[in-house]
């Protein structure tokens, strides 16, 4: 697996700290069409996938 900037994206990491964060929300939002974060969720094993879907409430790329 490509190491993909997502893994330890600053914005990501303010939607863990605080999801409803101005930076937080925004990221969220973000990742519905990055294509950065598409590459880096689809190269992922399924467990990690689904473990991701659940956390962050994401239903693309199914």
């Amino acid at each position: 697996m490509a190491n993909y900037a997502c893994e330890n994206c600053k914005f990501r990491a303010k939607y863990d700290q605080n999801p409803k964060s101005l930076l937080g929300r925004f990221w969220r939002w973000h990742i519905n069409f990055c294509p950065g974060w598409k590459a880096y969720f689809t190269s992922l094993p399924d467990e990690k996938k689904a473990e991701l879907r659940e956390k962050y409430k994401f239903v693309k790329y199914q």
